[in-house]
């Protein structure tokens, strides 16, 4: 058979659990045609690469990403970072900010909540500063802010307004009137005021374009997209663009997309948009059959949901019950998509398991729906072996595995939840060996450098719990030892397996990518360093010397 690429001398990791290793392979028609020894070679023609020992895998399939929200992040004013260590020295910086820079249409700072020091910061403090302009300050992790009586007024948002869902996106109150203070998708809307205006398509694109290359730079030839909470429309404009750019041929990272669900008075519209996304977004490289779910919040801010309460009493809470989870199942069962679920606490999980396990109770041999949970930064023991059983896979954002925040994190975690739970964080180990399908992702919602995008670090990270200084990463992100236990650390095979076939089972796509077996897409990296035996501390530094997407070199 005459064959359009053969390679031998190769040190072929193939993630084919039946055939894990292999020394020789063909591609023809974009296909991998033979994957084996080079004996096997005999049959088919062509020019004949040697690799020379080289290290060879399959491309790599990112299952948790953020492709639409960085662009909104990217033409965002984040605002002036604040740096003070109280609450008075934080609002008289931004007074003479503000005095100093008149005329602004707004005004935004950014600040680190422990910088107020239990203190509370309000409208009226910011009132006091800013009356007649519009006036918002970003928690540094962007998942809650404070806004002024302005910006509340141009979103009709009054005392009387409902919370999205109480305990998790909320407006903070005090003795019934609203102080400025809001969490989670409640606050959203107001990260983003004006990106709608001032968005163009050459922006998109632009974005849309650096993202590619670096995909194709670190070999990532499939992602799942988990979309843009409470912005769809901006979300539906950059799908629009993404899928433009697949018809011109410059799409070459497979997204398996999604439209996003926040809260339980959106759940009619959610279900017929992400229908009528299935049929608008299908071309070679975009599809969209899943719908996303933020079931939860964060850990730093306590919304994140918990079946054990924090140590200040705190339980947060859930978007949706367990019955109402089933009810959805059950629809994009008959609909024949598919639920990801954002679920940091241990509540949130246990809520999607729950609703899982009803629905497929009640449906049996019919339940056809693939369901991830995202994020897993705490489980509750009797919740670990329950995603194997109920064949929910478990994704795991491992360059957060070193705690994620600088410094010395364990110290934060044990104020939020205890030692004992604090020692006991993101067991992916544990969730592996139970026999679910694990994964993994970079989950940045930031373009920037892409450094945290990089699947290495991933890798790194999950092997060692410590970003230290021969980690490729920020000077700001390194923390003083590795984080605990050292029973959860992965091995390089199980990183390899969770990037490559695991991510495809979870996107549906097992049967054409994920692996190098002969019939699947011709997707492979090719290493100077052997990935199977590599240093774990500085892991984050390797990068593929060669990118191929079915059969072509791409980079």
């Amino acid at each position: 058979m005459k064959a359009d690429l053969i390679i031998k001398n190769a040190n072929i990791f193939t993630s084919d659990q039946a055939h894990p290793q292999a020394s020789a392979l063909v591609v023809k028609d974009g296909k991998f045609v033979y994957v084996g020894d080079e004996a096997g070679l005999s049959e088919y023609e062509g020019e004949v690469t040697d690799l020379g020992g080289k290290f060879l895998m399959p491309g790599i399939i990112d299952s948790h990403v953020h492709v639409t929200t960085p662009i909104g992040f990217e033409y965002l004013d984040l605002g002036v970072l604040v740096l003070c260590p109280s609450k008075q020295e934080s609002l008289d910086f931004m007074a003479d900010y503000v005095q100093k820079n008149p005329g602004k249409k707004s005004y935004r700072f950014a600040l680190e909540k422990s910088a107020l020091n239990g203190e509370i910061l309000t409208k009226d403090d910011l009132d006091a500063i800013c009356p007649d302009t519009e006036m918002v300050v970003l928690e540094i992790g962007c998942h809650s802010n404070w806004v002024n009586s302005k910006v509340l007024a141009a979103h009709g948002i009054t005392d009387d307004t409902p919370d999205p869902v109480p305990g998790l996106a909320y407006f903070v109150r005090q003795n019934g009137h609203l102080t400025g203070e809001s969490y989670e998708t409640a606050s959203w809307p107001f990260l983003f005021d004006g990106l709608r205006e001032t968005l163009t398509d050459e922006m998109i694109v632009n974005s849309l374009s650096r993202w590619i290359e670096f995909s194709k730079e670190f070999g990532v030839i499939g992602v799942f997209d988990s979309g843009f909470p409470e912005h769809n429309d901006i979300h539906e404009r950059i799908y629009k663009q993404l899928r433009e750019l697949d018809l011109q041929g410059k799409l070459t990272t497979y997204i398996d997309g999604c439209y996003v669900l926040t809260q339980p008075a959106k759940l009619q519209k959610a279900m017929q948009e992400v229908k009528r996304f299935n049929r608008e977004f299908n071309t070679e490289h975009l599809k969209v059959h899943t719908l996303k779910i933020f079931m939860d919040g964060t850990m730093k801010i306590e919304t994140a949901a918990m079946v054990t309460p924090y140590t200040d009493g705190v339980m947060g809470a859930t978007a949706f019950n367990k019955e109402q989870v089933a009810d959805i199942l059950k629809e994009l069962n008959e609909a024949g998509l598919d639920l990801h679920v954002h679920t940091v606490g241990e509540a949130a999980s246990r809520v999607v398991l729950d609703g899982v396990e009803i629905a497929r109770k009640e449906l049996g041999d019919n339940y056809h729906v693939k369901v991830t949970c995202a994020h897993l930064w705490v489980q509750d023991d009797a919740d670990l072996d329950r995603f194997a059983k109920l064949g929910v896979t478990a994704n795991f954002t491992p360059w957060w595995h070193s705690g994620n925040i600088g410094g010395n994190p364990i110290t934060l975690y044990n104020a939020l939840l205890g030692e004992k739970r604090a020692h006991a964080m993101f067991r992916c180990n544990t969730m592996w060996n139970s026999g679910a399908v694990v994964t993994w992702s970079s989950d940045e919602v930031f373009y920037g450098d892409f450094k945290n995008w990089n699947p290495y670090l991933a890798m790194e990270v999950a092997m060692t719990r410590w970003i230290n200084e021969h980690t490729r990463f920020d000077e700001v992100g390194r923390t003083i030892a590795p984080f605990p236990p050292e029973t959860e650390r992965m091995n390089i095979e199980q990183m390899l397996i969770g990037f490559t076939i695991n991510g495809a089972k979870q996107l549906g796509i097992e049967d054409r990518k994920g692996s190098i077996e002969p019939g699947k897409d011709a997707d492979f990296l090719i290493f100077d360093n052997n990935l199977l035996t590599a240093e774990h501390s500085g892991f984050s530094f390797n990068k593929p010397q060669e990118v191929y997407s079915c059969g072509k070199k791409i980079h």
